[in-house]
């Protein structure tokens, strides 16, 4: 079957051997729908927010979204009724609640309690710099009290006394102050070594007076606490080296949807000198040129005791759900602007290839040993992954465009409420279409007329109710009993009009039973983008009433009367009649839409409205000459078979 295997489980099997499920690919599908209705909203209207342009997404998908023709039955029942229509109503309500969640305030969590930490809790210094300072500050609260907190200086890789100045004390916060510093003393040297680090810590928080009296503070609403960080972590960069750059990691993670992304390249284990680091960008999975993300080179200047440069390189956001593409950008050899003896001893050039003294052989080593080197993660690698935000957006979408959480019900309570309440039947699709319309007079008639029915079966039991099973019993219950009375009504009615059932059955229970699907058809006609689901429609319908009404009926009664030992027979009357007028009906009008699929009209559905009008007139004389005809045979004034 052209290199495709269906499976008995629903998956599908190309010829390489890969299995797709159908249901991934159904959602796969939605998913494309919804990121291509959002870029299209976004370039419709680039001045909306996004929750905006989402709840936007949301009518427009559920409105172009493939639906049964229940639904549509479902939707043109209510606009006849004045109940609204179902999928502005829904975005309307989404919108209130999404509007109103927006504008609660979430409640002050400790409000009245200050909060003591360092900002920031790392920093870098220069062996050379003499004295560091660190910054603690005391945040929200009353700022009514006095805070006494406890420091001190712990060794990391850096000791205390050959690297830095030990150091401890208490810092005071007065009524008011918000900042204080500590200072701490580096001790320089003139020996090559790594970087190195150590640790600054808080503890011991009391809140007190001016005085230096304390308070007795409470556990459960306490006027201040520590948080993190509580501890500050210094590196002593070294001074007597010119450096080994470096990325910080290997692999750089990046959303496409960062815009300009800054890589930081850092210069470690001495900053002596000025440093030029050439750099450049290079495929990968990823494509430059603008596709992923835009070609970058140049060069990075190191200027003395400069210890950090960043590389901007442009990320083009093309907006994919799922993304994982890589490109590298990769440092080259170093250039040390050198001066004096250095450039002398550590030139490329040895064009006279004398012999050096010992003086300047070790000015030499001396001199390789300060030269600057790329470090271990001198070439990075960049992972383009989709934007967290658009996929999000896009997976809430999908569970909004649910068209059974539309339609579907949760409490009597909303149910009593839709059936009192008159709502906007069909309007124009505009962009502001997801807002509710007020209704019109038609709604209001329509509604008055309706309201006792729709109030009648608001009493049956909601669709989350056992998974729905409580409203399909209920209604079909319900159904048989309406069904019994409409069959007696009908009766009655002809009975005092003077028709035969037959003729009654043909001109007003079928046209009854009929209007609501023809008004189905036009909304899927208006709604859908094929025209499947409206001409389909009726056809369902009726396929439904005949084996279902009829012919359930039958075989039920049939095996009744099986039971028995006895026969059921139903006298046929003018059915073979009606039957066979039906058919031929129905070839002329499959005829007359297959006329109308030439390309001059525009298609069973639409086209010219000279062309619409002839259609309609045909249907019409169609539908007349079946009631005159079946009339006519009814009081035996045509022969029938």
């Amino acid at each position: 079957m052209d290199g495709k295997m269906i499976l008995d489980h629903g998956d599908g099997v190309l010829p390489d051997g890969t299995v797709i499920s159908l249901e991934a690919k159904d959602l796969d599908e939605s998913r494309k729908e919804a990121i291509r209705i959002l870029k299209d909203l976004k370039q419709k209207h680039p001045d909306r927010e996004l929750e905006q342009l989402v709840e936007m997404a949301n009518y427009y998908a559920l409105l172009h979204q493939q639906k049964s023709r229940a639904f549509y039955r479902i939707q043109a029942t209510r606009m006849m009724t004045g109940a609204g229509n179902i999928l502005k109503k829904h975005a309307a309500d989404h919108a209130k609640k999404t509007t109103q969640l927006n504008e609660e305030k979430a409640e002050p969590d400790d409000e009245l309690c200050s909060k003591i930490s360092f900002e920031p809790a790392n920093y870098q210094c220069l062996e050379n710099c003499g004295l560091v300072t660190l910054t603690v500050v005391c945040k929200g609260g009353e700022q009514d009290g006095t805070f006494y907190v406890d420091y001190r200086t712990e060794d990391g890789s850096a000791n205390a006394g050959s690297d830095y100045e030990y150091s401890e004390g208490t810092l005071v916060f007065k009524p008011g102050e918000t900042l204080k510093e500590i200072s701490v003393g580096i001790i320089d040297d003139d020996i090559f070594e790594e970087d190195e680090h150590f640790f600054v810590r808080l503890g011991n928080l009391r809140s007190g007076d001016a005085e230096g009296m304390f308070d007795s503070d409470s556990s459960e609403h306490p006027k201040g606490r520590l948080v993190a960080p509580l501890t500050a972590t210094v590196t002593i960069l070294d001074d007597d080296h010119a450096g080994i750059f470096t990325f910080e990691d290997k692999v750089h993670h990046v959303s496409e949807s960062v815009g300009v992304m800054d890589l930081r390249v850092l210069r470690t284990s001495g900053a002596r000198g000025t440093v030029i680091i050439p750099y450049r960008t290079v495929e990968g999975t990823a494509r430059g040129g603008g596709v992923d993300y835009e070609d970058t080179f140049g060069e990075l200047e190191f200027l003395n005791d400069e210890t950090m440069k960043a590389i901007q390189v442009k990320i083009v956001d093309d907006e994919e759900y799922e993304k994982q593409e890589n490109f590298f950008v990769v440092l080259e050899k170093p250039r040390w602007m050198k001066r004096g003896i250095s450039a002398l001893l550590l030139t490329d050039d040895d064009e006279d290839n004398k012999k050096l003294s010992a003086e300047e052989e070790e000015a030499r080593r001396i001199a390789e040993m300060g030269k600057p080197i790329l470090g271990e993660h001198s070439k990075l690698e960049v992972v383009i992954e989709e934007s967290y935000e658009f996929k999000s957006t896009v997976d809430k979408l999908i569970k909004k465009t649910n068209l059974a959480l539309v339609i579907g019900t949760h409490s009597w309570r909303e149910q009593f409420m839709e059936a009192i309440t008159v709502s906007a039947g069909d309007g124009d699709e505009d962009d502001d279409a997801r807002e509710e319309k007020l209704p019109s007079c038609f709604d209001y008639v329509m509604h008055f007329l309706t309201v006792f029915w729709k109030v009648l079966f608001a009493c049956v039991p909601p669709t989350e109710y056992w998974n729905g099973w409580a409203c399909f019993i209920t209604c079909m219950f319900a159904i048989g009993l309406l069904t019994a009375f409409i069959n007696d009504l009908a009766s009655h009615f002809g009975c005092t009009v003077g028709l035969k059932d037959s003729v009654t059955a043909v001109v007003f229970v079928a046209l009854g039973t009929s209007i609501p699907d023809t008004f189905a058809s036009k909304v899927s006609a208006l709604q859908d983008q094929y025209a499947d689901a409206s001409i389909g429609n009726v056809t369902g319908s009726n396929a439904v009433n005949v084996f279902l009404g009829i012919g359930l009926a039958w075989s039920v009664a049939a095996i009744y009367w099986a039971s028995k030992g006895k026969e059921f027979r139903v006298n046929p009357g003018s059915l073979a009649f009606s039957v066979t007028l039906f058919t031929i009906f129905a070839f002329v009008t499959i005829s007359v839409l297959l006329y109308r699929r030439r390309p001059h009209i525009g298609g069973e559905l639409g086209g010219t409205r000279r062309g619409k009008l002839i259609t309609c007139s045909i249907f019409i004389s169609l539908w007349l000459l079946y009631v005159i005809f079946s009339a006519l045979e009814a009081y035996c004034h045509i022969k029938g078979f």
